[in-house]
């Protein structure tokens, strides 16, 4: 007798836009919340989530993550759970103001933390955060077995995983254009059973 697979999916979204007028790489520093712009795309991925079968809700500890994760369990009334190995990735420069694209590396006095752009040398090691974000991936699919779960991350760590899913390198530029993961946009997960059968990337602002 063949046995059906159970079908489930895990979408993985990036926060939404973080009021931060100061320009400064936040990391997991507390006191970061959506602005205005922000607050819109995590509405309009909790409108485009309306209609999918969401039974779990999980978002990293930081307060841009549960603010956009909040309208998508109001939706579908859950409660956002939280897990830690969502949370983003550590960074030497947290709380300093980096130029974008290689402004560190205009500044001499970053060159040593910028030794080894395979590990990262300045941050969390990749192998690291794809290790804890593959874990909480699998958590939320077995929390919402044969149904579908929302994880909310951050901009590296989602990318991270993706990587990892697909069998693609961990290491690569910490340039925007070097990831698929724009602000509020979601990285589906289809998996038969604990097999990943294929992956779609949705970006619900820009519908």
């Amino acid at each position: 007798m063949t046995t059906v697979p159970v079908r489930t999916t895990v979408h993985v979204m990036r926060h939404g836009e973080v009021f931060n007028p100061e320009k400064v790489l936040y990391g997991r520093l507390p006191g970061y919340h959506l602005s205005d712009r922000g607050r819109a795309q995590a509405q309009a991925a909790a409108d485009w989530l309306a209609s999918h079968d969401v039974t779990h809700i999980v978002a990293s500890p930081l307060e841009r993550a549960q603010e956009t994760a909040a309208p998508i369990a109001d939706r579908h009334g859950l409660v956002v759970d939280t897990d830690e190995d969502l949370i983003e990735s550590w960074n030497q420069f947290e709380g300093k103001r980096v130029a974008p694209g290689d402004g560190a590396l205009r500044d001499p006095r970053n060159w040593p933390r910028l030794r080894n752009p395979m590990t990262p040398s300045w941050g969390e090691p990749y192998d690291e955060v794809a290790t804890r974000m593959t874990a909480a991936l699998h958590r939320a699919r077995l929390k919402s077995e044969g149904h579908e779960a929302v994880c909310v991350s951050h901009q590296l760590p989602v990318e991270t995983l993706r990587r990892a899913m697909t069998g693609r390198r961990l290491a690569h530029l910490p340039l925007p254009h070097s990831r698929l993961c724009n602000l509020s946009s979601i990285t589906s997960f289809v998996f038969d059973d604990d097999r990943l059968v294929r992956w779609v990337y949705t970006e619900p602002w820009g519908l």
